[in-house]
């Protein structure tokens, strides 16, 4: 089957390899162990935005950017981005002490457009009959709607690959197949810790 890969890059971090060692995950080989033989991939999009450094971490931007190309070594791989928005926002603390102000001020970052993004070339990709199977990486309740589009509409198989530990219902619910993604599956696909394209050869982070 002519499958192709939906990857929401901000569930997929948070939900499965934020606090690991296994953030160098080689995308096509990550495919390669949680699909049936008869899933040829064709084609992965991976739905992200590029973050901002932060005083903490100036490192953050930098890993990000290498671990980009380290994917853009993968042949039949997509970036699109959306973008980051962080506001200071007042919220209230879960057990306040006596005396002490209920309301805190935090910085709050959303990511923007990547979901948008996804269901979009998912539609497209669907109207336009490139996919005999599409596949979604992610457990985000939202893409239950452009999901069922594309099994109600255009009859094809969708199945659903969730990287946060918990069930998601609106997503298993209507899923051809769903699956999570298995700590083993993340240990043996990640990239050599050196990677060569077209300005050379150059290495996974050294925090990772």
């Amino acid at each position: 089957m002519k499958t192709f890969v939906y990857v929401d890059a901000f569930n997929l971090y948070y939900g499965a390899v934020k606090g690991t060692p296994y953030k160098w995950l080689d995308l096509q080989a990550l495919c390669k162990s949680m699909l049936r033989p008869e899933n040829t991939v064709a084609s992965i999009k991976y739905f992200t935005a590029r973050v901002q450094s932060r005083p903490d971490d100036p490192g953050q931007l930098t890993r990000q950017q290498i671990y980009l190309r380290a994917l853009q070594t993968l042949p039949h791989l997509q970036i699109f981005f959306g973008h980051y928005l962080s506001h200071v926002v007042r919220m209230p603390l879960v057990n306040p002490k006596p005396g002490e102000n209920r309301f805190v001020q935090v910085i709050k970052t959303e990511e923007k457009g990547s979901d948008v993004n996804l269901a979009t070339q998912l539609l497209a990709d669907a109207f336009d009959q490139s996919f005999d199977c599409a596949v979604v990486i992610s457990g985000d309740s939202d893409l239950r709607a452009p999901i069922q589009l594309v099994l109600d509409r255009f009859h094809k198989t969708v199945g659903v690959i969730n990287p946060q530990k918990t069930p998601c219902k609106a997503l298993q619910n209507i899923a051809r197949f769903y699956k999570h993604i298995r700590i083993s599956a993340l240990q043996t696909s990640q990239f050599p810790t050196v990677l060569t394209d077209k300005h050379g050869p150059f290495h996974k982070p050294e925090t990772w």
